[in-house]
This record gives structure tokens, sequence and C-alpha cells, in this order.
């Protein structure tokens, strides 16, 4: 026998990290938004948040798309797509071949902000529960093609 360890390290196997994007600075730049205390309301215990692309795309909502579209406001959107992610959540037992590895995939019905709908369309959302930057259970809501 030797005395040479085995023991492998990330650092020894993958070599030197070159950079890191914590969860804090995705929100600093923007990528992602803070559900905020709506999320706790709903009944989430942990932080939720959505990319940039998911609120422009489900909740963002102004004066002036009330002007050209059916009258919605940007807390009921969100309120919308907080609520039927729990309910996916609460659900994805019954439904197990839809929840795999930390990932559940539910349908949103919204009004598209695209100045001219007027009934609610579907839209898939991706839902992954993971560790935050120290580890802490957290909750973000992305697009299927998003990571």
């Amino acid at each position: 026998m030797s005395n040479v360890s085995t023991d492998r390290t990330d650092e020894s196997f993958f070599g030197e990290v070159i950079s890191t994007y914590t969860r804090a600075q995705a929100f600093e730049d923007g990528v992602l938004v803070d559900a905020g205390p709506m999320a706790k309301e709903i009944g989430f215990r942990f932080p939720v948040a959505l990319t940039s692309a998911v609120w422009a795309d489900c909740v963002a909502w102004t004066d002036g798309d009330n002007q050209k579209m059916p009258f919605q406001d940007q807390s009921g959107r969100l309120y919308d797509l907080l609520f039927m992610a729990a309910f996916a959540i609460q659900t994805s037992e019954d439904s197990s071949d839809r929840l795999l590895y930390g990932v559940l995939l539910y349908d949103l019905y919204r009004v598209p902000r695209d100045g001219f709908s007027t009934e609610a369309k579907p839209v898939t959302l991706k839902l992954i529960i993971g560790p935050g930057d120290q580890g802490e259970p957290v909750l973000t809501i992305l697009f299927p093609n998003q990571d």
C-alpha cells in the first residue's frame, strides 16, 4: 500500500475556478427579480425569484398596456404566477412525471403583453429548487430554455 492520498478535490479534478456569478449579483444586474413579500403571503417558505424575461412576459404591466388591452395590474399578474407555482408544487405528487431533480414544469395562462391580445394564452414555466449563495434553499422561476 502506498501512503499517497487518492482523495481528489474539485480543484484538482476541474482546475482552478475562473469565474463565479452569484445569485446576489444576478439581482444587482437585473437578471433576477425578487418576488418579494407576496411569495410569503402565498405560502412559500423560501425566497422566490423570477428571471427578468419571465417578469417581462408574465408579470410586467403598465397603464399604457391597460389602454390597449384588458385591464390588469402587475401585482395581480405576479399573484397569479406565484399561485400557480404553489399549486404546481402542491399537486406534483400526482404528476411525478413532471417533477425531476428539483425541477418542475407548469403552465400559466396570462394575457401576452404584445399590445393587442385580449385573451389569456398559455406559457410553460420552469420552477427550480436549488441552493442560494450560502447553500440555503431558494426557488427560481424561469422559462424552460433558460438555465
